[in-house]
């Protein structure tokens, strides 16, 4: 049960973030969670979109190189240990988690994960915690 996600290469200058969010608003998308990280003169933004297609489309009419990817959404509660218990069953089971980033809302909490299998990731988590469908996640 994996979720789309729509990763974008930015460069780092000012202001380039707004057109990309500038962008999605424009054609009615909406942001559920984002992360951006800075690999020096670029950045990597990930995100979950209302729309991930549509996403991909309205960004490369503006000039910006967006693809979709598979990453895993899993519902975790709000106590001590939850993320570590997690972390530990893929390793355990030898999967690799590439880079993670959170989604909450309200009294929601989930991680979105991207693992070096994530087949045998949602079999692994899948007796033990909720994952999420895509439409779990635009409705958070």
């Amino acid at each position: 049960m994996t979720v789309k996600q729509l990763s974008v290469f930015i460069e780092n200058r000012l202001g380039r973030l707004e057109e990309v969010t500038e962008t999605l608003s424009a054609a009615n998308i909406n942001i559920i969670c984002i992360s951006l990280s800075d690999t020096g003169e670029y950045g990597m933004l990930r995100m979950i979109v209302s729309q991930p297609a549509a996403a991909v489309d309205a960004l490369a009419a503006s000039g910006f190189s967006a693809v979709l990817g598979d990453v895993i959404a899993v519902k975790l509660p709000h106590h001590f240990g939850a993320l570590k218990g997690l972390s530990g069953q893929l390793s355990e089971n030898g999967i690799d988690i590439k880079y993670m980033y959170a989604l909450t809302s309200g009294e929601n909490a989930a991680i979105v994960i991207k693992t070096s299998d994530n087949d045998k990731a949602e079999a692994v988590l899948s007796g033990e915690h909720e994952l999420l469908s895509a439409v779990d996640v635009y409705n958070m």
